[in-house]
């Protein structure tokens, strides 16, 4: 669908919108180093001196919670992503813009889904 080009997010709001995304960035950079300190570790959680029925189930629940913060840090990665490329959208102008509609997404869910590219009416009529 051909977007009005005249349609768009004042600098005001962009300017905005750049402030929270940037502190987004910052907070989800700290997550995923987290994420990845704790999956890079030695895996020695203290249970040296504990029952050896203690140690195996950490040992176990170690190997499951490595991979869940693999999932999480990949998850993390691409939430970081999509939060940059909001802020070349914000550069170009673009932010704020639905994709699909080329009608402007809701403030309210840009506050909430900052890197969001579809409005609601979009994301409904893709379900």
């Amino acid at each position: 669908m051909a977007q009005d080009l005249n349609i768009r997010y004042a600098n005001k709001d962009l300017a905005e919108f750049k402030i929270l995304i940037e502190e987004k960035i910052v907070k989800a950079n700290r997550h995923l180093e987290l994420l990845k300190s704790s999956y890079m570790n030695d895996g020695n959680n203290g249970t040296d001196d504990t029952s050896p029925t203690f140690k195996a189930f950490e040992e176990g629940s170690e190997t499951m919670s490595k991979e869940a913060n693999t999932q999480l840090a990949i998850r993390q990665e691409k939430f970081i992503r999509d939060l940059k490329n909001a802020l070349l959208r914000i550069n170009n102008k673009t932010y704020g813009v639905c994709r699909v509609t080329g009608k402007l997404i809701n403030k309210e869910r840009l506050k909430l889904v900052p890197h969001a590219t579809l409005s609601i009416e979009a994301k409904n009529i893709q379900s």
